[in-house]
C-alpha cells in the first residue's frame, strides 16, 4: 500500500509540475499578445501621423511656392 502512495505522490508533481508549465506558457503567450498589440498601435499612430502630415506639409509648399 505505501507504493501505491509514492505512485500517487510521483503523480500528484507530475501533475503539479505540467500545471506550473501550462500557467508559464499562457503567461508568455500573453505578454508576448500584449506586446505585439503595443507595437501595432504604435505603427498605426506613425502611419496616421504621416498621412495627415505629409498632405499638410505638401500643400503648405506648393502654396508656399507658388505666392
Amino acid at each position: 500500500m505505501a507504493k501505491k502512495q509514492k505512485m500517487s505522490a510521483k503523480q500528484r508533481e507530475a501533475r503539479l509540475e505540467a500545471a506550473r508549465a501550462r500557467e508559464e506558457a499562457a503567461r508568455l503567450k500573453k505578454e508576448r499578445s500584449e506586446r505585439l498589440k503595443r507595437i501595432g498601435i504604435v505603427i498605426v499612430c506613425i502611419i496616421l501621423v504621416l498621412a495627415l502630415g505629409v498632405p499638410t506639409v505638401a500643400l503648405s509648399f506648393l502654396s508656399g511656392g507658388a505666392a
